[in-house]
C-alpha cells in the first residue's frame, strides 16, 4: 500500500461511519415515528423563539433564509425519514419566525415617546382593582385622534368616582410615559407584552376622574364587576381575595404581603385561573350530569349520557373562561379541556401528547407572543410532564390502580400525589429561576395539601355559596370558604417563612436555559432509551445557571439606578430612597433576599450628595467607578477630572465630551441604545444589554 492510498482509506473509513451513523437515524425515526408530529410544534416554537432572541430585521431574515436552506438541503441532499423529518422541522420553525414577525408588524400601534402630562376622554375597556396599592389599574381607549388607540393608567382608590367600570366613558388629567422597557438584562420586559397588547403609554391620573358616562349595568364585565363586590362583602380580607380570584380571576384584591407569601411558598398558581380551576370545574359538571342522569334507567339505555354530560361540561367551562375575562391561560386550558371532552365523547384516549400539541399550536398559531410568557412555559409544561410520568412503566408499576384493600389503595393515590408534585416542581424549576429567580423548595409538600383543598374543599363551597345565595341561604357557606382560604392562606405564610423556603439564583446565561429547555424536551418527547441523552444539555445547563458568576455592575436603562453587587453577593444600591419596585427587581436580578443597603455603607466606596466613587477588587485588579446620583449641577472641570480617574462613569444626565473615563461611559445618550446593563468585571470585563 502506497503514502497516498492513505487519505484515500481514511475517506472510506469516514463515509462508512457517515453511511452507519444514517442508517442508526432513521432506524431510530422509525421506532419513533409516531412521535415526529409533536417536533413539528417544537420547531414551530422555536422559530417564535428565535424572533425574540435575535436582536433586528436583518437577524430575524437571515434566521428565515437559514431555514428555508436547511429545508431544501435536507430534503435533497439527505434524503429518507432524516432528510423529511429535518426538512420539515426547518419549515416549521421558518413558519413560527415568519408568524411571530407578521403578527409584531401587524399590531403595531402609535407610542408615546416622552413623559407628557394630558387631559384626554377615553372609553374604559377593563377595570382591575389593585388593593396592594390602593389603586384601581384602568385600560383605557382614547377618544383624542392624537394619543395612541390603548392606554393604561392608575387611579388612586381614594378618588374613584360611581360609575367607573368596562365602558363608562371618562376625563381624565394623566402623567403619561412610554411602556417600560426591560429594565435590566433578563428581567420582565413590560414594553414588549405592551406592544403586542396594543397599549401605547402608560401613567397615573393626577387628581380625581370624571365619567362622563358610567359603566353599563349589563353584559359580562359589568355583571364580573358585581360578583367581585359580592364575594368580598361576603368574605371580608385577604380570604375574599383569594374567593374573588378563583371566582373571576381577579388578583388585585389580594393584599401584597399575602401575595408574596403564595409566591415564596410556590402556590400562586392557585390564584391565576388556568388548568387547575377549568379543570376542576369541568370535571365537577361532568360526573354531576353524568350521575344524576344515569339515575334515569330510559335516559341510560336511550342516550349516550357521555355525549351529553360532554356537552354540559363543555358550556360550563366556556362560562367559566368568560367569566374570569378569557385570559390567555385561561383560554389554552379551556381549549384543552374540550379537546379532552371531545376524546371522551369519542372514546379515545383523553390525555395525550398530541392533545398538548394541538393545544400549544392553537394557542401559538393566534398568540404567537404567549410562547414568551411564564404563562405559556408554566402550563405546557406541567401538563407534559405529567403526561410522560404517567405513561413510562415504572409509575404505572406502582401507582395504577388495582384490586386491593383501601389502605394500598389510598397508599398509592397519595405517593402518586407526591411522586407527580415533585415531579412537576423539579420540571418547572429552570422556568422559575430564569423568570422569577427563585424557586420554592418546599412547594411539593404545600401543593399536595393545596391542590386538593382547593379543588375538592375551597371551589365547592363557592359555588355551592353563590348557588345558596339566589335564595339568600348561602351566608353558612360563606363561612366555610372563609375559613379554608384563611387555612391555605396561614399555610403559604408558614411554608414561606420557613428557613431555606426559596433558593435564589442570579440571571442566568439565556443559553443556559435554552439548554435546559431542550434536554427537557428530549426527555419528554422521545419514548426509547434515547431519550435518556437529554439528560446531557439539562445537566450542562443546570451547572451553568447555578455556577454563572453574579454581576458586578447592575445598571438600569434610564442611569437612574445602580447596584454594586459585593463578592458576597450583596446589591449596593446607588439612592438610598430607591422605590420597592426597584429594589425588588435589583434584588431579584442579583439572587439576592434581606435588605439592600446603600452605596454609603459599601466597603472602598465614598458618597456624597452628588455622587459615589467605589473601588470594585476582582481577580486582583481595582476597578474605580463613578456614579452621579442628583440633578445639581456639577462643575465642569472637577467632572472632567473625576472621569479621567476611574475606569467606569455611569449617569442618568447626558455627560459632556470632556468626560473620558478611561474604559467605559454610561449617561444618558449610552444607556437610550444599550438599555439596562449587567457588567462583569472578573477576568475580561463583559457588559451585557437588556
Amino acid at each position: 500500500m502506497t503514502i497516498a492510498a492513505l487519505p484515500q482509506r481514511g475517506a472510506v473509513r469516514f463515509v462508512f461511519r457517515l453511511s452507519a451513523l444514517r442508517t442508526a437515524c432513521e432506524a431510530l425515526l422509525e421506532r419513533e415515528r409516531e412521535q415526529l408530529a409533536l417536533w413539528l410544534v417544537v420547531g414551530f416554537g422555536a422559530g417564535i423563539g428565535a424572533w425574540f432572541v435575535l436582536p433586528h430585521a436583518r437577524a430575524w431574515l437571515a434566521f428565515l433564509l437559514l431555514a428555508a436552506g436547511l429545508a431544501v438541503g435536507s430534503w435533497t441532499l439527505v434524503g429518507g425519514r432524516l432528510g423529511r423529518a429535518l426538512g420539515c422541522f426547518a419549515l416549521a420553525a421558518l413558519a413560527g419566525c415568519a408568524l411571530v414577525w407578521w403578527r409584531s408588524v401587524d399590531v403595531a400601534a402609535s407610542r408615546i415617546e416622552q413623559p407628557v402630562i394630558v387631559t384626554f376622554e377615553a372609553e374604559v375597556e377593563l377595570a382591575e382593582q389593585q388593593a396592594a396599592r390602593n389603586s384601581i389599574r384602568l385600560t383605557l381607549a382614547p377618544v383624542t385622534p392624537d394619543l395612541p388607540p390603548r392606554l393604561r393608567v392608575s387611579v388612586r382608590d381614594d378618588s374613584l368616582p360611581e360609575g367607573l367600570g368596562s365602558g363608562a366613558r371618562v376625563r381624565v388629567r394623566a402623567r403619561l410615559t412610554p411602556p417600560m422597557a426591560m429594565t435590566l438584562p433578563g428581567d420582565y420586559d413590560f414594553a414588549r407584552d405592551a406592544w403586542f397588547k396594543g397599549i401605547g403609554g402608560t401613567g397615573r391620573a393626577l387628581g380625581p376622574l370624571e365619567v362622563l358616562r358610567a359603566a353599563p349595568r349589563s353584559g359580562l364585565d359589568a355583571w364580573r364587576a358585581r360578583l367581585d363586590q359580592h364575594i368580598r362583602d361576603a368574605v371580608p380580607g385577604a380570604p375574599g381575595g383569594i374567593a374573588t380570584a378563583l371566582a373571576t380571576g381577579d388578583q388585585g384584591a389580594l393584599p401584597e404581603e399575602d401575595a408574596e407569601a403564595m409566591r415564596r411558598s410556590g402556590l400562586a398558581h392557585l390564584l391565576s385561573v388556568s388548568g387547575l380551576h377549568i379543570a376542576a370545574v369541568v370535571g365537577a359538571v361532568f360526573l354531576l350530569t353524568l350521575r344524576l342522569l344515569a339515575l334515569s334507567e330510559r335516559l341510560a339505555l336511550r342516550t349516550n349520557l357521555v355525549l351529553v354530560a360532554a356537552a354540559a361540561a363543555a358550556g360550563a367551562g366556556i362560562a367559566y373562561t368568560l367569566l374570569t375575562g378569557a385570559q390567555v391561560p385561561t383560554v389554552r386550558s379551556c381549549v384543552a379541556a374540550m379537546l379532552v371532552l371531545a376524546g371522551l365523547a369519542l372514546g379515545r384516549e383523553a390525555l395525550s401528547m398530541r392533545l398538548v400539541a394541538v393545544g400549544a399550536v392553537a394557542v401559538l398559531v393566534f398568540r404567537p407572543e404567549a410562547l414568551a410568557g411564564a404563562s405559556f412555559q408554566f402550563s405546557f409544561a406541567a401538563v407534559t410532564v405529567l403526561i410522560t410520568l404517567y405513561s413510562t412503566a415504572w409509575f404505572r408499576r406502582h401507582f395504577e390502580r388495582r384490586e386491593e384493600g383501601y389502605p394500598m389503595r389510598f397508599a398509592r393515590a397519595v405517593g402518586a400525589l407526591l411522586v407527580t408534585g415533585l415531579a412537576i416542581e423539579l420540571a418547572l424549576m429552570p422556568f422559575a429561576l430564569y423568570h422569577f429567580h427563585r424557586a420554592g423548595l418546599y412547594g411539593v409538600v404545600a401543593n399536595l395539601i393545596a391542590i386538593p383543598a382547593t379543588t375538592f374543599v375551597i371551589m365547592p363551597l363557592q359555588a355551592g355559596a353563590l348557588l345558596l345565595d339566589l335564595v339568600g341561604l348561602g351566608g353558612w357557606l360563606w363561612v366555610g370558604v372563609g375559613w379554608s382560604t384563611g387555612l391555605l392562606l396561614d399555610m403559604a405564610h408558614a411554608v414561606a417563612g420557613a428557613s431555606g423556603a426559596v433558593t435564589l439564583l442570579p440571571t442566568m446565561p439565556r443559553w443556559a436555559f435554552g439548554a435546559m429547555v431542550g434536554g427537557l424536551l428530549w426527555l419528554w418527547l422521545w419514548t426509547t432509551r434515547v431519550r435518556l441523552l437529554g439528560v446531557l444539555p439539562l445537566a450542562l445547563g443546570a451547572v451553568a445557571a447555578v455556577f454563572a458568576p453574579h454581576a458586578d455592575l447592575l445598571v438600569t436603562g434610564d442611569g437612574r439606578h445602580l447596584a454594586l453587587v459585593a463578592e458576597d453577593g450583596t446589591p449596593y444600591l446607588l439612592r438610598e430612597r430607591t422605590g420597592d419596585f426597584m429594589r425588588d427587581t435589583l434584588a431579584e436580578s442579583a439572587g439576592f433576599e434581606g435588605e439592600l443597603p446603600a452605596m454609603d455603607a459599601a466597603p472602598d466606596a465614598s458618597c456624597t450628595p452628588d455622587a459615589c466613587v467605589a473601588q470594585v477588587v476582582r481577580d486582583g485588579r481595582a476597578w474605580s467607578v463613578l456614579a452621579t446620583r442628583s440633578g445639581q449641577t456639577l462643575d465642569w472641570q472637577e467632572l472632567t477630572t473625576a472621569c479621567a480617574l476611574v475606569d467606569i462613569v455611569i449617569s442618568e444626565r447626558r455627560l459632556p465630551r470632556g468626560c473620558r473615563p478611561r474604559w467605559l461611559k454610561l449617561d444618558r445618550d449610552a444607556l437610550a441604545r444599550t438599555g439596562g446593563l449587567a457588567i462583569r468585571l472578573r477576568g475580561e470585563p463583559i457588559v451585557e444589554s437588556a
